[in-house]
């Protein structure tokens, strides 16, 4: 389902819109009667499908790893080769 809401509509209600959203809603959000852009809802990786997965960080450590970890580690791979 499509919904048009107007751009005030949606910054003075933006809680609302996203729990919507979540909910599987779509928005057209128009400014002055002409659209401008869409609010649709976004698979669990939120990249609709257009990547792989490579690895899930949570199943090495429970909340993930650090980016600055990944980092380190890749570079010291890269100065061993």
């Amino acid at each position: 389902m499509n919904t048009i809401i107007g751009l005030k509509e949606l910054r003075g209600n933006t809680e609302h819109y996203i729990n919507a959203v979540n909910k599987g809603r779509s928005f057209t959000v128009v400014r002055r009667s002409r659209p401008i852009f869409k609010i649709t809802p976004v698979d669990e990786w939120g990249d609709e499908g257009k990547w792989n997965s490579v690895i899930d960080f949570r199943k090495i450590k429970k909340n993930g790893v650090l980016a600055t970890e990944v980092l380190k580690t890749l570079r010291k791979i890269r100065d061993e080769a």
